[in-house]
């Protein structure tokens, strides 16, 4: 199996297209994974339940970062878009509002997939990492905001803090990687995973990366329980 990242000779959509029918399973026995998505839409502070906002989510995977965006912004327009055309059947069998469109394409493509902006507001879950051109894709998503719209980047980052270094770690190690390889029988997605985050900016590195390609009021918040300094989410907002 091959996955393309940062700094890997691999193709991520192929290698989600293998894993989509156990993904779900699997991401569900991680607790809050679902609870944190909430969390970081919920941080976009998106007014009137969304109503009149057009919204990006980028890397929808199987739904589960769209499902967040619907809690948050029922009455919003949502474009979910992902490169891997397993994960995003595993999304278009759920059900949905009438609302959400869902579009076959890499993030990198989205022009000729005929996704255009302006958007209000752009969700990315665990998406950054797996870009080969992380700089240029900012400034593809600068330019797909409206002024004053909103970027939540919900990611991993451990590389600031040691300990949750040694937890991801230790993680991936005893459960994330033997889970995957049980449930799938190839743990080759898995281990990546273990890689491109350990390899990633860290938090500080990331806000300055937003900040330099055009991203204004940039901050960071982790979340909580085991995930604290693990996940978090990233917000930055195009200037006005």
């Amino acid at each position: 199996m091959s996955i393309r990242g940062v700094g890997d000779p691999v193709d991520v959509p192929a290698a989600f297209d293998a894993a989509a029918d156990t993904y779900d399973k699997l991401v569900d026995t991680n607790p809050g994974y679902h609870s944190h998505l909430r969390l970081s839409a919920q941080r976009m502070m998106l007014p009137d339940n969304g109503r009149g906002l057009r919204l990006l989510d980028a890397g929808c995977g199987t739904g589960a970062s769209t499902a967040a965006l619907v809690r948050v912004a029922p009455q919003a327009e949502i474009v979910a878009v992902d490169g891997s055309a397993g994960m995003l059947a595993q999304a278009r069998a759920k059900r949905w509002p009438p609302s959400v469109r869902f579009v076959h394409s890499r993030i990198e493509a989205l022009a000729d997939a005929d996704v255009e902006g302006p958007f209000d507001g752009i969700f990315a879950a665990y998406l950054l990492r797996n870009l080969g051109d992380l700089d240029a894709q900012l400034q593809a998503f600068l330019a797909l905001l409206r002024p004053g719209g909103i970027l939540a980047a919900h990611e991993y980052s451990v590389r600031d803090s040691r300990l949750a270094t040694v937890v991801w770690n230790v993680v991936c190690a005893t459960i994330i990687i033997p889970s995957g390889r049980i449930r799938n029988g190839d743990a080759s997605l898995y281990t990546y995973l273990r890689r491109s985050v350990n390899r990633f900016d860290g938090a500080h590195q990331l806000r300055n990366r937003l900040r330099a390609n055009g991203f204004v009021d940039v901050s960071s918040h982790t979340m909580p329980g085991w995930q604290r300094d693990i996940v978090h989410t990233f917000l930055a907002k195009a200037p006005t």
